[in-house]
């Protein structure tokens, strides 16, 4: 079960709309075109297009299987007071005194650029559970690092 926000749940079903709609018939007429050409023994644009297929449709039925089990989040149920899936979370590094500002979400949602980051990563892992003002010790790839917990907000 992925838990995800409304947001999130709708432009995962765009996108399977999309590639259901669009994507799965130009990929049958682009398999159509190079049977076309001939000799499908010896045809590389044949054996390309069905392999593009193939993976189409493992991406599609990866995103229906993700739609089944999504479960959408009612924010207005959230709380501020801990951090939580779905909080923005401010944080500073213990270390070198840098604020941080994340909001944390499930993973088919995660977005760095948008400070997006999923509820799978150590940080995020580290956080959930805690309060403003405490400071938890987090295990990265890079060893260890302290993080304190200056605002959360839904």
């Amino acid at each position: 079960m992925a838990y995800m926000t409304k947001e999130g749940y709708d432009k995962m079903v765009a996108q399977l709309r999309q590639m259901e709609l669009v994507d799965r018939p130009a990929a049958s007429a682009a398999i159509a075109e190079a049977r076309d050409k001939g000799d499908l023994s010896e045809n590389s644009e044949y054996e390309a297009a069905k392999e593009a297929q193939a993976m189409l449709e493992m991406k599609i039925n990866e995103l229906k299987a993700a739609v089944a089990s999504a479960k959408i989040l009612d924010t207005s149920h959230l709380k501020g007071d801990i951090v939580q899936i779905l909080s923005t979370v401010e944080i500073k590094n213990v270390k070198n005194n840098t604020l941080m500002k994340y909001t944390i979400v499930s993973e088919s949602e995660a977005n760095l650029r948008e400070g997006k980051i999923s509820s799978t990563t150590p940080i995020a892992q580290g956080l959930l559970g805690h309060k403003v003002g405490e400071v938890v010790d987090i295990k990265i790839p890079q060893g260890s690092v302290q993080l304190e917990i200056m605002s959360i907000s839904i």
